[in-house]
């Protein structure tokens, strides 16, 4: 199975909903690796990489968000994600909560 890593930026009432926090329980519970952090703009921005069903499974879980939150848009690219990333990624199965930007 492929892997995936994906940037996303989510709109709406996405911040004091616990959509952070969420994000980060839902992508552990895939088993993808990344972060997630708040924008001064209101946004929330993530980062998101590991098997393609799973990276699938949290952008159809970002349209959403947690039961307070109402996402507004989810925009969202493709990056680049070599042989090595995947390697590091699924070596370190993590997903952090990072500071506000």
């Amino acid at each position: 199975m492929a892997n995936r890593r994906i940037h996303a930026q989510v709109t709406g009432r996405v911040q004091g909903v616990y959509f952070r926090q969420s994000t980060k329980e839902e992508a552990r519970r895939l088993g993808l690796s990344g972060w997630v952090r708040n924008r001064r703009d209101g946004s929330v921005e993530l980062e998101a990489a590991g098997k393609s069903v799973a990276v699938d499974a949290l952008l159809d879980w970002l349209r959403h968000g947690p039961d307070l939150a109402i996402v507004q848009s989810v925009d969202w690219q493709e990056l680049e994600c070599t042989g090595q990333d995947a390697q590091k990624d699924a070596a370190k199965l993590d997903f952090q909560v990072l500071p506000t930007v």
